[in-house]
């Protein structure tokens, strides 16, 4: 799979050639990093830091909520490692403090160790300094420390030549069932169908922002099909993960997809489909996966409207539970029918604040499983609309949720004095 990557310099997105030489300068990171997060994880490296010659700590922070992150670059110690971990980093990227005095002490599935070789051999400060050291040995040395290498081979980074895949099999080895990363040198799909045939992922940045290698070519380069088409059947859900619909897409309408963030497929019929451009029940794109096979994707949209065309929310019927909930719940918030409930809870804070109390008290003291599955479907009816009325629905509870799960440091979690 590719990691696309995203430099910063001076709050930019940058590409150099060598580590040193600035190529690119491509701007506003933001922008980038919601186009490339829709493709899985985003490698974020803070230069300035790594260099000592400044921060982009407060771009990063604006990053992480966009995308699945592992951020690097001047992360020297605990400390610093454990704060990225809880601002929201997916994962973190340590160079020279890839020590086992530091690691000791990270969650090792969470931490990603970056090895920077020039023929084989460990380079450090800035790639200017050979230290003798074998790329293979430090991997076997830090193996039981980390859960994923990094390994850049300098002499290919950002020269656009290709990469050193003769190496590759021994890292794999040297790796023991860690996740690998190979950066440098990547320009091609087929390098990048072959690296994911042995488990590899490919961190890649010089390819696609000189435009080399479209962010769609280089997701899909894996992908394989048994039709005779060559179609790819696309699962279509929304962000609570209900399937919508069965789709399907090409390279051609997979690349209008990530460009511009619609559900775009391919139609039997009519060939590009762009969905809603007709009827108005338009798509966000959120996200794209492919399964374990590289022969089917995954679409994650926010829908607007019904996705069927028979008028149901999806294919296979309405919405229920939570979903059917929340999505009539913001209606009434955007047209609430006078004389309902929900309308005059909108229209009194202090009655639904009331009841917020009240419905977790009666939660809290329920004993039997139907009491406890009546009382939380009360207090979720009130929080729902208290919800709804700040514009928050379930997924943005979900997203806190997963944020709150990626935490290394934890309160105490007691029970704050009730005001009287």
């Amino acid at each position: 799979m590719i990691v696309p990557s995203i430099d910063l310099m001076g709050g930019d997105a940058v590409q150099l050639i060598g580590g040193k030489e600035l190529e690119i300068n491509a701007g506003d990171p933001r922008p980038i990093a919601e186009r490339f997060g829709r493709v899985g994880d985003i490698a974020v490296i803070d230069l300035d830091a790594a260099l000592s010659q400044g921060s982009n700590a407060d771009v990063i922070k604006d990053l992480l909520p966009m995308a699945r992150c592992r951020v690097g670059g001047g992360i020297r110690d605990v400390d610093t490692a454990i704060k990225w971990l809880d601002a929201g980093a997916h994962r973190i990227i340590l160079g020279t403090a890839a020590r086992p005095d530091v690691l000791e002490h990270l969650p090792a599935e969470r931490v990603i160790a970056a090895l920077d070789a020039v023929e084989g051999e460990v380079v450090v400060e800035g790639w200017t300094t050979k230290t003798g050291a074998s790329i293979l040995d430090r991997m076997r040395e830090l193996r039981p420390y980390v859960g994923g290498f990094l390994v850049t081979f300098v002499e290919k980074e950002g020269r656009m030549q290709g990469t050193d895949m003769e190496r590759v099999a021994g890292l794999v080895e040297a790796a023991a069932g860690a996740d690998l990363t190979i950066a440098g040198g990547v320009t091609t799909p087929e390098e990048l169908a072959e690296l994911d045939r042995l488990g590899v992922d490919a961190q890649v940045g010089m390819a696609l922002y000189s435009n080399h290698l479209h962010l769609a070519d280089a997701f899909a380069a894996p992908m394989t099909s048994d039709r005779a088409d060559g179609l790819w059947p696309t699962v279509v859900s929304n962000a609570r993960g209900e399937t919508l619909g069965l789709a399907y897409s090409n390279l051609e309408s997979l690349r209008v997809a990530l460009d511009r963030g619609v559900g775009a497929y391919h139609s039997r019929k009519r060939g590009l489909w762009v969905k809603g451009e007709t009827s108005g029940n338009t798509q966000a794109l959120k996200s794209v996966a492919m399964d374990c096979d590289r022969d089917a994707l995954h679409f994650v949209v926010e829908q607007s409207g019904p996705f069927c065309h028979l008028g149901t929310d999806g294919c296979f019927g309405n919405d229920s539970g939570l979903t059917a909930l929340e999505r009539t719940v913001h209606a009434r918030v955007a047209e609430a029918p006078e004389g309902s409930y929900t309308k005059r809870l909108l229209d009194d804070s202090e009655l639904l604040a009331a009841k917020l109390i009240e419905e977790a008290q009666e939660l809290a003291e329920a004993k039997t499983k139907e009491e406890v599955a009546w009382e939380a479907a009360d207090l979720i009816y009130f929080a729902s609309v208290a919800m709804a009325r700040a514009g928050v629905n379930f997924a943005d509870v979900e997203k806190v949720l997963d944020q709150r799960s990626l935490k290394v440091v934890r309160r105490k979690g007691d029970a704050k004095e009730v005001k009287k």
